[in-house]
């Protein structure tokens, strides 16, 4: 008989249009039919049930709670709580007394996602236990503060404070920790003094990914070249960084390609940056939600991660490295990743940086290829999901056999 593992979110997984849900996901469905019988929990929203079967891709058994709506009079009432507002709204007392019915069975070990579903737990844990942390959750408030002016400077260092003391209490309570990364792990190990965090790099589909060429794009003038950004647009992070490539960057690239576009791929674009680009008379397309990205990805000849605020690794990065887009992106969106610039993509943390770098791809077809190539070699070797999985499995195992000899 398998050993039972309790997988605990706070979201439910889809659809798989943020990086926290895919990377879970794809976890999840690459342990299916391992070493561990699995038993997933989550709220469901409305019209969950047409995810019946992928759910059902995930895990041996399936229990949820019904999703409550996230109003902005309950963000708003959250904001003078003693919790974050990220956290305190996931608390459910549906989803914490089934939680408890789950714990309640004894299960070989407990995996809880996000330390924000830390609220559906009872207080203390008597079964082993594995957080998985995608971010340094504290690190995000800290710096949308910096990079915001007014009283909303306040608002989100408040939010800093707060998801710092309740991140600390919650991580302490886990016997592992499982960061994305080693500068996360290193991070998270350093601001809260934690004995056992172990990094598991993000993994990436090569398959479904399938390498394109850049030649393969569809062929440009002088003046013209395709710029693709993929990410939820209701991610304050995106819209930070896509305002910051619309504002800033983009001018500069128009003086050397007036005919440019851009493509923003993602779902609930913010009308007023639509309306933004269209005032500026850019010529930007915000496709919304869409069911699959590669085309618009396949398509662009630059692929670009303009991101100055957020925390943990980004998806979206090995996604355009397996497809063979050429990358630029600031520091900040390849944080933590074991990739090299000039190598597997070109890095700018400026607004001339940036265009230059954009520009240099444009320009140069076989710098396109070279830095295609490398990435798409790197992620094969190093981040394709079943390697990726094995090692999230193992750290499972070690930690429900450590406990339950001590």
């Amino acid at each position: 008989m398998k050993p039972r593992l309790l997988f605990v979110s706070p979201r439910f997984l889809f659809p798989l249009d943020q990086g926290g849900r895919i990377r879970t996901a794809n976890t999840l469905r690459h342990m299916k039919g391992g070493a561990f019988d699995i038993t997933l929990m989550s709220p469901v929203p409305r019209g969950a049930e047409r995810f019946a079967e992928q759910t059902a891709a995930l895990c041996d058994r399936f229990v949820s709670w019904p999703e409550t709506p996230m109003s902005r009079l309950r963000r708003a009432l959250a904001l003078a709580g003693k919790l974050p507002v990220a956290v305190a709204t996931d608390a459910s007392a549906a989803g914490q007394q089934l939680v408890a019915d789950e714990l309640a069975k004894q299960p070989d070990v407990v995996l809880v996602d996000f330390p924000h579903a830390a609220v559906l737990l009872p207080d203390t844990l008597s079964v082993p236990s594995l957080m998985f942390t995608h971010n340094v959750e504290a690190e995000i408030f800290s710096r949308h503060a910096e990079v915001v002016h007014g009283p909303m400077r306040w608002v989100w260092r408040d939010q800093a404070r707060k998801m710092r003391r309740f991140e600390g209490q919650m991580l302490r309570r886990f016997n592992t920790v499982i960061a994305v990364s080693i500068r996360d792990a290193d991070a998270l190990r350093e601001a809260y003094a934690l004995r056992r965090v172990e990094p598991v790099e993000t993994g990436v589909d090569v398959d479904y990914y399938a390498f394109h060429a850049p030649g393969d794009a569809p062929a440009f003038g002088p003046a013209e070249g395709t710029v693709v950004f993929t990410g939820s647009m209701d991610s304050r992070s995106n819209v930070e960084g896509v305002g910051f490539l619309m504002r800033e960057v983009w001018p500069l690239v128009l003086q050397a390609r007036p005919q440019a576009r851009a493509v923003i791929v993602g779902r609930n674009p913010p009308d007023a940056l639509v309306a933004e680009a269209r005032a500026r008379g850019l010529a930007w397309e915000f496709t919304g939600f869409v069911e699959d990205v590669r085309p618009y990805v396949a398509r662009a000849h630059v692929y670009a991660i303009p991101l100055r605020v957020g925390s943990g690794t980004r998806i979206k990065v090995f996604e355009a490295m397996a497809m063979g887009c050429p990358i630029v992106s600031t520091s900040l969106g390849v944080e933590g990743l074991a990739v090299r610039d000039g190598v597997d993509h070109l890095a700018a943390d400026t607004a001339p940086a940036f265009s230059a770098a954009v520009l240099t791809l444009l320009d140069q077809a076989s710098r396109r290829q070279a830095l295609a190539s490398a990435a798409r070699a790197l992620v094969v070797e190093r981040f394709a999901w079943s390697r990726v999985t094995r090692r999230f499995e193992a750290l499972c195992f070690a930690t429900a056999s450590r406990q339950q000899a001590a």
